[in-house]
Order: structure tokens, then C-alpha cells, then sequence
């Protein structure tokens, strides 16, 4: 399927690994200019040759720190002065520490609003002007299923991330009809930080393998966790033209673990 991306320009924040560089992966692969930050300066550097690697659009590729609204607005300023124009955003954030709730610190809130909710506000509304002037301006928030479904140890996630899809509808309703607003809520992928946490738990012993312990988070019927590329090639579809109809939904990408 042609998504018709070919020449929009595209930001994704905090998208130099994860489901946020396989979004930004999609986007460039369907022929988008885009534009993607993250804070370490290695990371920036793969992200940008990957980015090259897949598309044949125009890359930028900067270190910018998605808690400081002033790198961000400048971030917003550097993408429109690079390509001309914006037409869609994806926000990402790296996870917030995980903790129950007795065990996290005030300093620990504070800080998981700015990265999870302050940034997207931060970045959204720097990138309206611009995506309102487009003909096809889109926003895609990357969340997770604990919006919906608590996740244990995960008390941030859990009650923070919530705010940023009451963003998302309250956009998706003052933005219209120029401007769609939507949201994802992956399950597990397959991404640095689970491969991360299973391997520590493989040196804790917990599991034999790293086979074994990534098996330990398919808990949905499809039976295995997902590949980041699936979670990008959603975002694609929601940021492009097919998915004009398409705006105010939270979409689970989970391989039908959520329940609810």
C-alpha cells in the first residue's frame, strides 16, 4: 500500500532507538523527510545512518533534550527551516523508572510528567502552526497498553502516561478538521530496553536463556512479543492519508494482550 508520504516532512521526538526510530524507520521508508532527536550523541549518529539506509528523503538527525521546551521549540524551528514545511509529528519518551508506588519519590513524579506528558505538550503545541498549514497535518502520540491496563511495578506509567491521551482527544477536537490527532498503546516489542531487562534477568538467574526471558513477555494471544517494525508501520499508516477518517483514537498495538 502507497501511504502517499512521499515528500512530507516528519518529526519523531526521542526517536534514536526503539519504537520510536521504527516509526520514524516507516515514515522515512515511505518516502518522508524526517527528522528525529535523542540526547545521546552515538545514538543520534545510527539513527541518522539507519534513516539514510531506508528512504530516499532528507534526514536530520540532532541531539535535543525532550524535557527542555526551549530545545524542543528549536527542535520544531530546525525541522521546518531543514525541509520547508512540517506536516507530522510522533512523540516518544523513553520509559519512566519502574517502582511501586510507596517506593517513589515526589522528584520521581515530577520528573516522569516532564518527560511523558510536558514533552508532547511542549512539542505539539510548538508544531501546530506548521501542521495546521499543511494539507494533510498529523500528530501520533507513542503511549503504551497502561493506559488502560496497570502494569505492575509500573505506578509511573501507569498514572501518568493517562494524561497524554486526554491531550490527544482534546486536540483531536480543537485541531480538527485541519489537524488529526491519534495515539498508540503498544504491548511488549522487542525494543533495547526489554532486550535490556531480560538480559539482566538472565545474569540474575531468572531465566536459562535470553530465548526464555523474552518468551516470559508474550503474554498475548498472538503467543511472542512484537518487532518494532510493526509498531512503526501503524504509526506510518495513522500519520498518512489513508487514515483521513481517523482521528481521537487510542489504538492498542499489543497482539491482543489488553483485555479491557
Amino acid at each position: 500500500m502507497d501511504l502517499e508520504l512521499d515528500g512530507n516532512a516528519a518529526l519523531c521526538t526521542a526517536a534514536t532507538s526503539g519504537l520510536g526510530l521504527a516509526s520514524a524507520e516507516a515514515l522515512a521508508a515511505d518516502g518522508a523527510n524526517v527528522a528525529v532527536c535523542g540526547r545521546t550523541p552515538e545514538h543520534v549518529d545510527e539513527a541518522r545512518d539507519r534513516l539514510e539506509a531506508v528512504g530516499d528523503g532528507d534526514v536530520l538527525a540532532v541531539e535535543a533534550d525532550i524535557t527542555d521546551p526551549d530545545q524542543v521549540e528549536a527542535l520544531v524551528e530546525e525541522t521546518v527551516d531543514s525541509f520547508g514545511s512540517l506536516d507530522h509529528v510522533v512523540t516518544s519518551a523513553g520509559g519512566p523508572a519502574p517502582g511501586p508506588f510507596m517506593e517513589t519519590t515526589e522528584r520521581e513524579w515530577y520528573s516522569a510528567y516532564d518527560l511523558l506528558v510536558m514533552s508532547v505538550v511542549w512539542t505539539t503545541r510548538a508544531a501546530y502552526p506548521h501542521l495546521r498549514d499543511s494539507d494533510a497535518g498529523t500528530i501520533v502520540n507513542i503511549t503504551s497498553r497502561s493506559v488502560r491496563e496497570a502494569i505492575d511495578d509500573l505506578v509511573l506509567s501507569n498514572a501518568v502516561r493517562r494524561a497524554v491521551i486526554g491531550l490527544m482527544k482534546t486536540q483531536a477536537n480543537e485541531f480538527a478538521p485541519e489537524v488529526r490527532v491519534n495515539a498508540v498503546l503498544p504491548g511488549a516489542h522487542e525494543t533495547p530496553r526489554i532486550e535490556e531487562l531480560v538480559e539482566a534477568a538472565v545474569e540474575r538467574g531468572e531465566y536459562a536463556s535470553y530465548q526464555e526471558g523474552i518468551e516470559s513477555w508474550a503474554d498475548a494471544p498472538l503467543q511472542r512479543v512484537g518487532r518494532p517494525e510493526e509498531l512503526g508501520d501503524v504509526v506510518a499508516f495513522l500519520s498518512s492519508p489513508r487514515s483521513s477518517y481517523v482521528t481521537g483514537t487510542a489504538l492498542p498495538v499489543d497482539g491482543g494482550a489488553m483485555q479491557s
